[in-house]
């Protein structure tokens, strides 16, 4: 399978064994695009495995990286590891034909469905997909094992690298446990190689010194937006432009930091940079309306909310958002076919209760009129 022409990939944690930046040129090369972070445009997630050294020196870390991939895989996302994002361009070869589904794998192994799509999204088997190998049998039954004895994913996952080629376990014997008193280690059987969750990746692989130092920046900026230092993050994805000013995303982030810090005038400029470096970038403009809406310049919103509806027919957001402006100065009609259109492209959520109250307030008003 190749990368499918026009892809946009996004990133969540950085790549530990290759280098972005050529990743990002091969996959220009294909005329796809490759992104830190996520937006509208992604079809494609990578999960790159340093997401777990990350997660692993914090509590509950993993917990994190759970609720982070069930949200992208709900958004419709194509999610892929490492590996798989490699084998796909073509820069990692492929392994050996298979056969085991999905659902055999679980059945054979009595490795739960859960446990086995995150251990495959960081590598742990020798395919990061179905059909799996028998290797992979073998593995998800080691696994499976190490779990009922305590173990947790995240530390299989963050372990299992750090003795080489995962398939290269499948002829020794695993155990939870550790010299050290450490219960959700991972060690083989004599206790003579333990494998160290909490070291697992040697960043000096993964690319040049400038390589390092940006994902290691947009990790930081993202982890201190997350914390709600948005200041800190603010200067954060400062440094990361620049080292790279072309990153759309880290303008955008930053953008919002501003926002959210209360530096409006700056945020304005960030916005308006970030879409300078991608003019298709529609949650920028979405971004950008909002905030002209907050300062009360409503030609200025509106026009913003028009061009991200224009560039993202099905992004619903900008639809209700205008609705509500052109309510609020009287334009009933042009609210009501908004509001219309917000009901087509969601129908369900809050917003769309919402949505529906004001097409019925509209249409009382133009039957009160008429009567009158």
């Amino acid at each position: 399978m190749r990368a499918p022409t026009g892809a946009v990939f996004g990133t969540i944690g950085a790549l530990a064994a290759f280098p972005l930046r050529l990743a990002a040129r091969e996959v220009e090369r294909r005329h796809g695009q490759l992104r830190r972070g996520i937006t509208r445009r992604t079809t494609h997630v990578v999960f790159g495995r340093t997401l777990l050294a990350r997660a692993g020196l914090v509590k509950n870390g993993d917990a994190g990286i759970e609720r982070r991939v069930a949200a992208e895989r709900e958004a419709g996302h194509q999610l892929l590891s490492e590996n798989g994002f490699l084998r796909l361009l073509g820069l990692m070869k492929a392994p050996e034909a298979s056969s085991l589904s999905r659902l055999s794998l679980i059945e054979q192994s009595r490795l739960s469905g859960a446990d086995l799509d995150l251990l495959s999204l960081f590598d742990a088997f020798e395919h990061d997909a179905e059909p799996y190998s028998f290797r992979d049998m073998i593995l998800a039954r080691k696994y499976a094992g190490l779990i009922a004895g305590g173990a947790t994913w995240g530390a299989i996952a963050r372990s299992v690298h750090r003795s080489g080629p995962v398939t290269s376990l499948t002829a020794k014997s695993l155990n939870v446990g550790s010299q050290h008193g450490r219960a959700d280690a991972i060690y083989l059987e004599g206790g003579q190689s333990e494998l160290d969750g909490q070291l697992l990746f040697d960043l000096g692989t993964a690319g040049a010194e400038g390589d390092d130092t940006l994902e290691e920046l947009f990790a930081e900026a993202e982890a201190a937006e997350e914390g709600g230092d948005h200041e800190g993050a603010a200067a954060l994805y400062q440094r990361c432009l620049a080292i790279d000013p072309s990153d759309a995303i880290a303008a955008f982030n930053r953008a919002n930091c501003l926002r959210a810090g209360g530096h409006a005038a700056d945020a304005a400029h960030a916005y308006i940079g970030a879409i300078k470096l991608d003019p298709a970038f529609v949650e920028a403009w979405f971004n950008l309306a909002g905030l002209m809406s907050e300062q009360g310049r409503e030609a200025s919103a509106r026009r913003h909310l028009q061009k991200a509806i224009a560039l993202d027919k099905s992004y619903a957001d900008p639809v209700f958002n205008l609705a509500r402006l052109e309510f609020d100065v009287g334009n009933l009609m042009e609210a009501r076919r908004l509001w219309v259109r917000y009901l087509e492209l969601d129908a369900d959520s809050e917003w769309a209760g919402v949505a529906a109250k004001g097409v019925q307030f509209v249409d009382m008003q133009l039957a009160q009129k008429s009567a009158s």
